[in-house]
């Protein structure tokens, strides 16, 4: 991830991306992940969209607290947080009278 500049290229991630696409499926129900670390919520949240049962970890997040890695605990206690509370600033638009509700359109494709 820090080598080559993703965010987002976490084991985990990396993991299941490729598990999809080797099983040609966004649904991996009844697999397993196992992971050096707990999952950030990042990784975390895909493997609940993946639908994975089951997680198995060494370190914690409150060890990765202590050797400096405390970015995952942060956005733990941010998620508790009321969506105005946070330090990230969510703006919510509404559709315009006559917009395309893009659920419906996503839902359709």
């Amino acid at each position: 991830m820090h080598k080559v500049h993703d965010v987002s290229g976490h084991a985990e991630l990396l993991a299941i991306r490729r598990a999809q696409e080797k099983l040609q499926t966004n649904d991996l129900s009844g697999f397993t992940i196992y992971a050096s670390g707990e999952p950030c919520p990042m990784c975390l949240t895909a493997i609940y969209f993946a639908g994975i049962e089951k997680i198995y970890f060494c370190q914690s997040v409150a060890d990765a607290v202590e050797v400096g890695l405390g970015k995952s605990m942060f956005i733990y206690n941010e998620l508790k947080k009321k969506r105005e509370e946070r330090t990230l600033q969510m703006t919510q638009m509404k559709l315009l009278e006559g917009q395309e509700n893009p659920m419906l359109h996503w839902k359709q494709i």
